[in-house]
Protein backbone atom coordinates (compact mmCIF):
# COMPACT_ATOMS: atom_id res chain seq x y z
CA UNK A 1 0.00 0.00 0.00
CA UNK A 2 1.06 3.43 -1.09
CA UNK A 3 0.14 6.64 -0.31
CA UNK A 4 0.40 9.18 -2.91
CA UNK A 5 1.56 12.78 -2.04
CA UNK A 6 3.46 14.05 -4.33
CA UNK A 7 3.08 12.56 -8.02
CA UNK A 8 2.93 8.91 -9.56
CA UNK A 9 3.41 8.19 -13.63
CA UNK A 10 0.67 6.38 -15.23
CA UNK A 11 3.35 3.83 -16.30
CA UNK A 12 4.52 3.22 -12.45
CA UNK A 13 0.73 2.97 -11.72
CA UNK A 14 0.43 0.19 -14.42
CA UNK A 15 3.03 -1.36 -12.66
CA UNK A 16 0.92 -1.74 -9.76
CA UNK A 17 -1.79 -3.24 -11.63
CA UNK A 18 -0.26 -6.68 -11.23
CA UNK A 19 -0.34 -6.91 -7.71
CA UNK A 20 -3.62 -7.99 -7.10
CA UNK A 21 -6.11 -7.60 -10.13
CA UNK A 22 -4.01 -7.05 -13.35
CA UNK A 23 -5.96 -4.51 -15.19
CA UNK A 24 -7.46 -3.13 -12.02
CA UNK A 25 -5.99 -0.60 -9.01
CA UNK A 26 -8.03 0.08 -5.94
CA UNK A 27 -7.81 3.52 -4.45
CA UNK A 28 -8.98 5.86 -2.18
CA UNK A 29 -8.87 9.64 -2.28
CA UNK A 30 -8.66 11.95 0.66
CA UNK A 31 -10.28 14.74 -1.07
CA UNK A 32 -9.68 17.25 1.94
CA UNK A 33 -5.33 16.52 2.27
CA UNK A 34 -5.51 15.37 -1.46
CA UNK A 35 -4.07 12.37 -1.26
CA UNK A 36 -4.42 9.01 -2.92
CA UNK A 37 -3.72 5.70 -1.63
CA UNK A 38 -3.14 2.92 -3.82
CA UNK A 39 -2.00 -0.54 -4.22
CA UNK A 40 -4.63 -2.91 -1.84
CA UNK A 41 -6.49 -6.01 -2.03
CA UNK A 42 -9.63 -3.83 -1.04
CA UNK A 43 -10.45 0.03 -0.27
CA UNK A 44 -11.00 -0.28 3.45
CA UNK A 45 -7.47 -1.52 3.62
CA UNK A 46 -6.35 2.09 1.91
CA UNK A 47 -8.99 3.81 4.12
CA UNK A 48 -7.34 2.49 7.21
CA UNK A 49 -4.15 3.62 6.10
CA UNK A 50 -5.11 6.81 5.38
CA UNK A 51 -7.19 7.42 8.88
CA UNK A 52 -3.94 5.78 10.44
CA UNK A 53 -2.59 8.98 8.96
CA UNK A 54 -4.26 11.58 9.93
CA UNK A 55 -7.60 11.59 7.37
CA UNK A 56 -11.10 12.11 8.53
CA UNK A 57 -14.07 9.46 7.03
CA UNK A 58 -15.89 12.12 5.59
CA UNK A 59 -13.44 13.34 3.10
CA UNK A 60 -12.42 9.46 1.87
CA UNK A 61 -13.82 8.06 -1.46
CA UNK A 62 -12.96 4.60 -3.00
CA UNK A 63 -12.08 4.73 -7.01
CA UNK A 64 -10.75 1.84 -9.13
CA UNK A 65 -8.38 2.96 -12.03
CA UNK A 66 -8.17 1.15 -15.00
CA UNK A 67 -4.16 2.13 -16.10
CA UNK A 68 -4.74 0.79 -19.99
CA UNK A 69 -7.71 1.97 -20.80
CA UNK A 70 -8.58 6.00 -22.02
CA UNK A 71 -10.51 8.88 -21.07
CA UNK A 72 -13.69 8.21 -18.90
CA UNK A 73 -12.69 4.70 -18.99
CA UNK A 74 -9.87 4.67 -16.74
CA UNK A 75 -11.49 5.76 -13.62
CA UNK A 76 -14.35 4.66 -11.66
CA UNK A 77 -16.62 5.90 -9.17
CA UNK A 78 -17.16 2.25 -7.33
CA UNK A 79 -16.72 1.49 -3.80
CA UNK A 80 -18.29 -0.51 -0.65
CA UNK A 81 -16.90 2.23 1.74
CA UNK A 82 -19.01 5.02 -0.40
CA UNK A 83 -22.28 3.75 0.79
CA UNK A 84 -22.91 6.36 3.34
CA UNK A 85 -26.61 7.11 3.99
CA UNK A 86 -25.46 9.67 6.48
CA UNK A 87 -23.75 12.07 3.94
CA UNK A 88 -26.29 11.49 1.49
CA UNK A 89 -24.42 8.91 -0.75
CA UNK A 90 -26.61 5.89 -0.83
CA UNK A 91 -25.03 3.95 -3.64
CA UNK A 92 -21.12 2.30 -4.00
CA UNK A 93 -20.60 5.27 -6.46
CA UNK A 94 -19.97 8.77 -5.75
CA UNK A 95 -23.47 10.75 -6.53
CA UNK A 96 -22.40 14.49 -5.44
CA UNK A 97 -20.95 15.99 -8.79
CA UNK A 98 -18.43 18.33 -6.32
CA UNK A 99 -17.40 15.74 -4.98
CA UNK A 100 -16.19 13.73 -8.51
CA UNK A 101 -14.85 17.16 -9.34
CA UNK A 102 -13.03 17.30 -6.54
CA UNK A 103 -11.70 13.59 -6.84
CA UNK A 104 -10.91 13.91 -10.71
CA UNK A 105 -8.97 17.43 -9.91
CA UNK A 106 -7.00 15.08 -7.65
CA UNK A 107 -5.81 12.62 -9.48
CA UNK A 108 -5.24 14.60 -12.65
CA UNK A 109 -2.55 16.51 -9.97
CA UNK A 110 -1.42 13.38 -8.66
CA UNK A 111 -1.57 10.96 -11.62
CA UNK A 112 0.73 12.11 -14.35
CA UNK A 113 0.89 11.10 -18.25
Amino acid sequence: MKIISQTLSRDELKGLAGNFFGDLIKAVVDVEKELIAVDAELHSDLEALLLENGSKQKDLWGINFYPEKEGDQWLEFDSMINIRPGQGNRSRGVEDREIQKKILDIVKQRIKA
